[in-house]
């Protein structure tokens, strides 16, 4: 059940049908999209984990990329559906066009989704590296995604196209609550979707929704919300993602002074200088689309066993679920208190003060439900009023998911005996 299947078909046949868990039969409409579906490029996110490190906490988070991207697909072609069912006009072309575009939206994520995106590949977004897919793909098909990139970039003048894409309630936001809901467990996270689809309407040149349907928006935030700080940045969840940066971190200085036993793929991304403006696009695309989870996590199993004391405890904890303890406060943490830590760190492995501080990581987390400086989800009502979200609601939880919330958080080894 919780694997995406084709069905048997004949081998001219591309019209496929795909068992989803969350909608069911999901079909994939054409030759375009199934040849864009079958080329390497796009079946690397069936090695990609959609939520990263969360498999740590939640045992059944292993869902991927892949499927993220068919279930989005799906979502859109449906969206669409119903609106022209309320007599907007959509083409065939603008349908296949945004249906192939959110299908693509996602296809420059790298190993581990979010928490490697600066960490290898570093200067180039995964927004930027899906357009440079999208316009691979192109390439390949005689310009048959140019209106598919103009949507995808916010470039078209039917500008709710790409709201469905990107925007605060969107087809993608849409289904990665769902999916990670359902594979995680976590029921508190699960949206209506065909309600929240259905209750859209174009207004100008972007979305809003029916006010019948405010009370899906609220459960949708919320469902956000609580996604965000059960699941996303629990806190475990921080201490394994940080420990993989750093494990990262420590493999590049590493890389100075010796080679370290990788893919060739991974090795030229550790190697490599960190402005890729000089280097041919090409090579770059072609070495990041060999690049997927399985690259890393193959090295870090090597890296066990190197002579470098950091890197191999680093990986074996993180092997071995043998995560750092981590702290969590609104406000920063005191520099005297993280110094005695690192002290701590230096006098109890033998290290020095810079190796130390490999092993003592820190950040912050933080997070908009609702963010209110970005294009807002629009009420509308039947008189033609339109009014945003955190003002139309009548919970006072709305105004307050509209703001930021702020943690500070430490890991550190959980032995460590502090005096």
């Amino acid at each position: 059940m919780g694997r995406l299947l084709y069905f048997c078909s004949m081998e001219t046949n591309k019209k496929k049908i795909v068992n989803d868990p969350i909608y069911g039969f999901v079909g994939i409409p054409d030759e375009l999209h199934f040849d864009i579906i079958e080329h390497p490029l796009f079946q690397r996110l069936r090695r990609i984990k959609q939520v990263s490190m969360t498999n740590m906490v939640y045992p059944g988070a292993n869902h991927t990329r892949f499927a993220h991207s068919l279930g989005a697909m799906h979502l859109m072609r449906r969206g669409i559906q119903l609106l022209r069912g309320k007599g907007y006009e959509i083409t065939d072309e603008e349908l296949e066009a945004a249906s192939l575009a959110i299908l693509l939206h996602d296809s420059g994520h790298g190993p581990f989704s979010h928490t490697l995106e600066s960490s290898i590949v570093k200067g180039i977004s995964h927004e930027d590296l899906s357009l440079r897919i999208m316009r691979r793909f192109n390439e390949l098909h005689d310009g048959r995604l140019d209106l598919a990139i103009r949507i995808f970039t916010g470039d078209y003048e039917k500008g709710f196209l790409n709201k469905l894409i990107s925007s605060q309630l969107d087809v993608d936001r849409i289904d990665y609550l769902k999916r990670d809901s359902f594979f995680t467990g976590v029921a508190e996270g699960n949206v209506n979707a065909e309600r929240l689809l259905d209750m859209m309407e174009v207004v100008g040149n972007g979305l809003a929704i029916e006010a019948k349907g405010i009370y899906s928006v609220e459960s949708f935030l919320v469902a956000r919300r609580i996604m965000y700080w059960q699941v996303y940045m629990h806190k475990a969840v921080l201490s394994a993602e940080y420990m993989l940066r750093e494990i990262l971190k420590r493999a590049r200085l590493v890389c100075q002074a010796r080679p370290l036993p990788c893919t060739p793929a991974l090795a030229f991304f550790l190697n490599h200088p960190d402005d890729y403006g000089q280097d041919d696009p090409n090579t770059v695309l072609e070495q990041f689309g060999k690049l997927d989870d399985y690259d890393v996590m193959t090295a870090v199993k090597l890296w066990c066993d190197d002579p470098d004391p950091v890197l191999s405890e680093l990986c074996k904890r993180l092997i071995h679920r043998h995560l750092f303890k981590i702290e969590v406060a609104q406000e920063p943490f005191p520099n005297d208190y993280k110094d005695a830590i690192l002290h701590q760190i230096a006098s109890q492995y033998g290290l020095t003060l810079y190796d130390a501080s490999f092993l003592l990581l820190q950040g912050i987390s933080s997070n908009h439900a609702y963010h209110p400086k970005k294009p807002a989800i629009n009420i509308l009502y039947k008189d033609g009023t339109i009014r945003d979200i955190s003002e139309a609601s009548d919970q006072l939880n709305i105004s307050v998911l509209s703001q930021p919330v702020i943690k500070h958080f430490i890991c550190y080894p959980k032995e460590l005996r502090m005096p």
